[in-house]
């Protein structure tokens, strides 16, 4: 089939690469799910073998175009294969991260009515202990793995009439059928953290054309060449793959590192073995692997290039990481985005603006300045919509040429938020010198008079044993610091030099790392944290834009 300058269809993005002059090799921290017996060093090719051979075996199961598939599995990059499988077919994928609670995952599986349910053995099983039926009567089920090792036999829960991959194998090629530009392409979902996450729907032209447009850009200092080794480790469920991928596929690194597991040992294997010179991640994942570059800081000399999304970033994570470079520049580039409407600012930290521990605010709450050619945005008041003056808080609202289609099956969930050409971000901010951009809360998580964010910076600044820091605002009462301590221990004289001259606060709370719920993409859950330690989940701000 014929190729365009830039892949512009997710079902043929591994075609185009695999059909280019320079190709990247892929390496895996373990084999896909969807093709186990693959290996975990894979060229442009061998991936455009497996989106193939998978489409085929959805085919062979009964998906056809116009369906849907859901494709709900563990953390990799396999997720977005099986999803470009499906799209390569005609059929519209939905990605949905493992790590979901069963009643989660059948909301969103009602809301999308797949033909083809793809799934995990995990999200199964913990589905089945919960008493939930993931898939209706019409969805027939692929289960990736099973008692008798991957693609063999089915595990407990397993709903009668599931397919294993072994039994799709040799399937015959399926018939290729790439949607329109402007058609429904992908379906990805929010990160949920006070809910059921919303199913957001991106066309080839929102998402290719728009989200994933300045990653191919060839930036100085942020875009991949040929001689780099890029590293990520993120939610392999949320859209920001699909654009990452697209920028590497173009820019042909000499290699992309795949981490699909967050713990610091994984990612101390992997950054060891391939030693990255770009490394992005969640920021609490980055914050998870601050211990890791503390105490190897060798494994990180050879990073030029850091890059943080998904959530706001804390000062302490972003300056140890930029210490353990021993690059004579490296960069730290922090995104502001939604899923709904892809990066909107972007900004960029050195040691420089680092270098001074802030005792007032945190440096990392500017998130800079709209991303140029693609968003706008501007800040209104809460109640009127008008815009507010510099130096005021209020919601940030963003036209993008990247706005998602729809929230499938809640339109008028998606509609509330929509002002004309407008985007309600449901995020508080407020507009300083010379136009820059600071993010102050999401507006479900206010404190009035201060900002949770900032709070969090300085108290993880002062409290080098905390691993994490959650300041939650209680209507009538005094904001609870939630705070995950190395050794589960705090000493009083300790939390009272860390809280000098801050708001005052309510006795902290301790709960241990492991036991904060939270998304894929390590965002707090923060309504559930909040019913977990407090017994309500009444926050002070509306939630009306979540």
């Amino acid at each position: 089939m014929p190729f365009r300058k830039h892949p512009t269809h997710l079902g043929v993005l591994f075609d185009w690469h695999a059909e280019g002059d320079r190709q990247t090799v892929a390496h895996l921290d373990r084999p896909f799910d969807i093709a186990p017996e693959a290996g975990t060093r894979l060229s442009g090719r061998q991936l455009a073998e497996i989106v193939r051979d998978f489409a085929a075996r959805l085919y062979a199961a009964g998906a056809r175009s116009g369906d849907r598939v859901a494709i709900v599995k563990d953390n990799h990059l396999d997720m977005t294969l099986a999803a470009a499988a499906a799209a390569r077919i005609g059929a519209l994928p939905a990605t949905v991260a493992a790590v979901n609670k069963p009643e989660a995952h059948r909301a969103m599986i009602a809301r999308l009515e797949p033909s083809v349910l793809v799934v995990s053995p995990g999200p199964l099983a913990r589905a089945a202990a919960a008493g939930v039926s993931l898939a209706g009567p019409g969805t027939r089920v692929i289960v990736l793995g099973g008692p008798d090792g991957p693609g063999e036999g089915l595990p407990e829960g397993a709903p009668e009439g599931a397919l294993t991959l072994a039994e799709l194998a040799g399937a015959p090629p399926a018939p290729v059928h790439i949607r329109r530009r402007d058609e429904p392409m992908l379906v990805m979902h929010s990160s949920g953290t006070t809910g059921v996450p919303k199913l957001v729907v991106h066309s080839a032209e929102t998402m290719l054309g728009g989200i994933a447009r300045t990653e191919r850009v060839r930036f100085p200092i942020l875009a991949s060449k040929h001689r780099d080794v890029a590293a990520t480790s993120v939610s392999f469920a949320h859209g920001r793959i699909v654009s990452w991928l697209m920028g590497q596929f173009v820019l042909a690194p000499r290699k992309i590192v795949i981490i699909s597991r967050h713990e610091p040992e994984v990612a101390e294997r992997m950054i060891a073995e391939h030693r990255p010179t770009s490394l992005e991640a969640c920021p609490n994942v980055f914050q998870r692997w601050e211990e890791l570059a503390l105490a190897k800081p060798e494994l990180f000399r050879q990073v030029r290039l850091y890059v943080g999304t998904f959530d706001a970033i804390h000062p302490r994570t972003v300056r140890t990481f930029l210490g353990a470079s021993e690059r004579r520049f490296p960069v730290w580039l922090q995104g502001w985005g939604q899923s709904e409407v892809g990066p909107m600012c972007f900004t960029v930290f050195t040691r420089g603006r680092l270098r001074k521990r802030s005792e007032d605010s945190s440096v990392t709450s500017d998130i800079g300045w709209a991303t140029p050619g693609l968003t706008r945005v501007r800040v209104v008041d809460v109640d009127t919509g008008r815009p507010v003056a510099k130096g005021r808080p209020g919601l940030l609202m963003a036209s993008s040429k990247a706005r998602c289609l729809d929230y499938l099956g809640e339109s008028d969930r998606h509609a509330e938020k929509v002002r004309g050409r407008w985007w309600n971000t449901g995020d508080v901010g407020e507009r300083g010198r010379l136009g820059r951009l600071k993010l102050v809360d999401r507006e479900v998580d206010i404190i009035p008079g201060t900002s949770g964010i900032e709070l969090e910076s300085i108290l993880l600044d002062r409290l080098p044993r905390a691993s994490d820091v959650t300041v939650l605002g209680v209507p009538g009462e005094l904001p609870v610091p939630v705070l995950c301590m190395n050794d589960n221990r705090l000493d009083p004289e300790e939390w009272r030099a860390a809280t000098r001259g801050l708001p005052e606060l309510a006795a902290p709370r301790l709960v241990p790392f492991e036991d904060v719920p939270r998304t894929a993409t390590w965002k707090v859950r923060r309504l559930d944290l909040r019913e977990q330690v407090l017994g309500s989940k009444e926050s002070i701000g509306t939630g009306r834009w979540t």
